[in-house]
């Protein structure tokens, strides 16, 4: 069943109109330092729902349901290794953050070996945080595009993308993280349900009780989850993803200044750690049931005759180019929710999409602006309440919304495959300088060449990249091996190693957990 492109419209409205409100409502008398900690006084049970939609983000809401359809429920097997990662964050990262009562979490790395390291750390979450957001945002934008604002208004694309990023810059310009702590709840709530009703509805549509949902789903080849047999040269490998999906955790979320500057505005160090374990219970949850929602869609379609939208890639094997035209399994999930299911599915669709788009995106130009503005700019050293500093943290606010708008063009032209993919390969070329960094100094004594730690991690990076470009684009396995996700590891132990090499032995005189 079509869903009227103007009622879409509407309830897109009435639901910014909400955040707008809400955004008025918790930023009538917050101050600059209200935007980066909340006054620390947030309950952790919100902070760990809310998570949740930063964490899901619009690419997990469309593209992880296409996913299956190449890999099965093999990243399932990637969410079991984050709950490793959440308990280090939780029992190793949390209590030194909480001891040194950090704002910025990369303040860590000048203490502990000066300022080049820390400056270079804070600029990969930058960079990280930034061509991730902007993915996620790009993704959103296009579904957004394609089925809403298109069809009525019939505008070229930049103007979609330049009035989404514009709504999120103007419910979080004030309030900061004081405001999202409560949108992003609010939109994980609307997700959460979103989620749970279209898997219900679909059922319905196709005449299954919740026992024949169930037994439909894990019955089709694309529930598999477990994958031992394919050995180390498998991308889809346990061993390999279960490692790689712990280390994602890690640097994804408990090296993320996004993810963790949410988490400081918890009073106590308990509080913070129940909240971890919480989210990262829930989060494995809400992706288990994505990935179902993702096999009984490719179920649908099938058996109702519906062609999985395609689109032109150009691949290579062992450095030969090949045009193909290939799954665009992105937008199967709103090809059928607008154009098939019942209306109600399409009406739960966007707001679905919407929530996970913009709980993900507003907390990210949050910790961007945080981390510009206490990393570079220095408002953690001087009074952070000043009328000078407010309009400085807005402009920042506003440029890096101006990088969004930019990169998510870039990636219109250029970006190729299921967004879930692009996310996590750009996070393990970027995030990996981070891992390393925080690895030496926990793990180590050692003392480094501060002014050399910027080449030591931007090597890493190029080595790295290199990697990545023979052995997943060209096509050419090293030594018969081909990367997936743990491509983040070898980024951080070239980081680890190049560290070693520029250290001596240290003094004792540094912080650690």
């Amino acid at each position: 069943m079509n869903l009227s492109p103007t009622l879409i419209l509407g309830i897109i409205i009435a639901y910014f109109a909400m955040l707008i409100g809400i955004s008025w409502y918790t930023s009538r008398h917050a101050d600059t330092s209200d935007f980066f900690n909340a006054g620390r006084k947030s309950r952790w049970w919100v902070i760990a729902i809310g998570m949740i939609g930063t964490s899901i983000s619009g690419v997990t809401f469309i593209s992880v349901p296409g996913y299956v359809n190449s890999s099965a429920m093999s990243y399932m097997q990637v969410v079991l290794g984050y709950m490793v990662g959440y308990s280090v964050i939780a029992l190793v990262l949390l209590p030194m953050y909480y001891k040194l009562h950090l704002i910025s979490i990369y303040g860590y790395l000048e203490q502990r070996f000066g300022t080049v390291a820390y400056k270079t750390g804070s600029a990969f979450f930058l960079l990280s945080r930034t061509v991730g957001s902007s993915l996620r945002l790009f993704l959103m934008a296009k579904v957004l595009h394609a089925f809403v604002i298109g069809p009525i208004f019939d505008i070229p694309f930049w103007v979609t993308v330049l009035v989404t990023i514009l709504l999120i810059f103007t419910y979080t310009y004030r309030g900061g993280v004081k405001t999202i702590i409560w949108t992003d709840t609010l939109q994980t709530l609307f997700l959460i349900s979103s989620l749970v009703l279209t898997i219900v509805l679909v059922g319905q549509h196709m005449n299954l009780g919740v026992g024949e949902l169930i037994s439909t789903v894990t019955s089709d080849e694309r529930s598999q989850i477990f994958f031992f047999e394919g050995g180390w040269s498998d991308p889809k490998n346990f061993f390999k993803q279960f490692t790689a999906g712990a280390f994602i955790a890690i640097v994804m979320s408990g090296l993320d200044q996004d993810i963790i500057q949410k988490i400081l505005t918890v009073k106590t160090l308990k509080g913070a750690q129940v909240n971890i374990f919480s989210y990262s219970s829930l989060l494995v949850l809400m992706n288990l049931l994505f990935m179902a929602l993702g096999v009984l869609l490719f179920i649908y379609a099938s058996q109702n005759g519906i062609e999985i939208p395609t689109k032109e890639v150009t691949k290579f094997a062992e450095g030969v180019a090949t045009t193909a035209s290939v799954p665009d399994t992105d937008l199967l999930f709103p090809t059928i929710a607008f154009q098939y299911a019942p209306a109600a599915v399409g009406i739960l669709f966007i707001l679905g999409i919407t929530a996970s788009s913009y709980a993900s995106a507003d907390s990210a130009l949050t910790s961007l602006t945080t981390a510009w503005c206490i990393d570079f700019l220095g408002f953690g050293k001087t009074e952070v309440n000043t009328a000078a500093n407010a309009r400085t943290r807005r402009r920042v606010h506003l440029g890096f919304s101006a990088i969004f708008f930019v990169l998510i063009m870039v990636f219109h032209m250029a970006a190729t495959g299921e967004v879930i993919k692009l996310v996590f390969d750009s996070a393990s070329i970027t995030y990996g300088p981070l891992l390393g960094l925080f690895a030496f100094g926990f793990y180590t004594k050692r003392q480094i060449a501060d002014r050399l730690s910027l080449y030591v991690c931007v090597g890493a990076v190029l080595v790295t990249s290199l990697v990545y470009l023979v052995n997943n684009y060209l096509g050419y396995p090293i030594l018969g091996y081909k990367f997936g996700f743990e491509l983040l590891v070898l980024n951080g132990l070239l980081t680890f190693l190049g560290l070693l090499a520029i250290s001596r032995a240290g003094d004792g005189n540094f912080v650690r957990r």
